[in-house]
């Protein structure tokens, strides 16, 4: 019995990817601008060998860093949470999601405001809570659905819990994702359920994601093949639309997320355990929140001890990232092109600088070497 804890901190990037800008991003680091706030304290991944990765400027070095740790840079064209998270499990997407800066075209809109028998208001990026700002009184008093997007390659729908139930939002998020395909194939369909009244409206806890397929095996579907658990904490289900999941939970904050995670470590499991914190970019750094990123990065430090002291002699713990989310970036309020870090921890991993890394599958490879099961995916085990 072997087990992985593979821990995704949403947003964590430690620095310009090397083709950051072709994507408007140079000079983004999330590391950075965090480090400037007097909340910045990570003791415990110093320990680890966080600053001692490659590029990274902030925090002081480890004499002695206790885990294997490398700089990573992702392959796939996109920087997007779906894309991110599919080449960590071992997927190279060499065609980038379509996105709509221009709204989505009218035979898509129409289709979905016919099946939904509702009309659509908005149908252009926006920032999530600005959008609720702007269009709440109209939907409140209409019912139309507010249809809104982003630099991402998601189609979001945000509804009024009291003018449509939440059940029903996610019935209307099934049709958009049935419409979605193709040339239209968005990475994600989000449900954005919110309350409140007379223009004070806040989004609600019950956000739901259904993703694009993956389009192929991901190291998930080979651990389960395999005979193996696959157990998932916070939107990793969505993510892959369920697939090569044996076991999941949803959750509601990074605290409950820890939480669920402490929690599936107290069972005996033979897999992998994947888990998404999702805080730090929806929180924090879209909402370009230094202080409150820094904040949620030091409670994540505070809680590795106890996560560390559940491991089990043959367990593995990896923390990295899916891209980054500059909260200190002030030209847009959208993901940035970055390094992500990797972490990897136990008691047989030898310790030490793994260099920089030309894709994320590699972590999917090393999951996989750990598991002993055959690599069938993009990347190379850095064992």
């Amino acid at each position: 019995m072997k087990r992985i804890i593979l821990i995704v901190l949403d947003s964590f990037g430690i620095g310009a990817a090397k083709d950051a800008e072709a994507f408007h991003d140079a000079g983004t680091s999330t590391i950075a601008s965090c480090a400037t706030s007097p909340y910045f304290k990570m003791p415990n991944m110093q320990r680890l060998g966080l600053f001692n990765i490659d590029g990274v400027s902030v925090g002081q070095k480890e004499a002695s860093p206790i885990a294997g740790y490398a700089r990573m840079q992702e392959a796939s064209l996109g920087k997007d949470t779906t894309i991110g998270h599919w080449e960590i499990a071992g997927i190279q997407s060499m065609r980038p999601l379509p996105t709509y800066p221009n709204g989505f075209p009218k035979e898509i809109i129409d289709e979905f405001s016919k099946r939904t028998g509702r009309g659509v208001l908005c149908n252009k990026p926006y920032s999530g809570t600005e959008v609720i700002r702007d269009y709440g009184d109209e939907h409140v008093k209409t019912g139309k659905l507010i249809v809104y997007t982003s630099a991402d390659s998601v189609f979001q729908i945000a509804a009024h819990e009291d003018v449509v139930p939440v059940e029903t939002l996610y019935e209307y998020c099934h049709i958009a994702r049935e419409i979605l395909k193709g040339e239209h194939g968005v990475g994600r369909v989000i449900a954005r359920p919110f309350t409140g009244r007379d223009g004070n409206y806040q989004r609600t806890s019950r956000r739901h994601d259904y993703s694009l397929m993956p389009p192929k095996a991901t190291m998930l579907n080979l651990i389960q093949a395999a005979g193996r658990d696959v157990l998932a904490v916070g939107k990793i289900h969505d993510i892959f639309a369920g697939s090569g999941i044996s076991e999941f939970v949803y959750t509601t904050s990074n605290e409950d997320g820890i939480e669920k995670t402490l929690q599936y470590m107290d069972r005996d499991f033979d897999g992998l355990l994947f888990v998404n914190l999702v805080d730090f970019d929806m929180l924090y750094g879209h909402r370009r929140d230094i202080d409150g990123y820094a904040k949620a990065l030091a409670y994540f430090d505070e809680k590795l001890p106890e996560i560390i002291g559940k491991m089990h002699d043959d367990d593995v713990l990896m923390i990295t990232a899916d891209h980054g989310c500059d909260p200190g970036y002030t030209l847009s309020t959208d993901h940035t092109r970055e390094y992500t870090p990797y972490i990897f921890y136990g008691k047989d991993i030898p310790a030490g600088n793994y260099g920089t890394r030309d894709t994320f599958a590699d972590i999917a490879a090393t999951v996989l070497h750990l598991l002993n099961i055959e690599n069938k995916t993009d990347g190379k085990s850095l064992l």
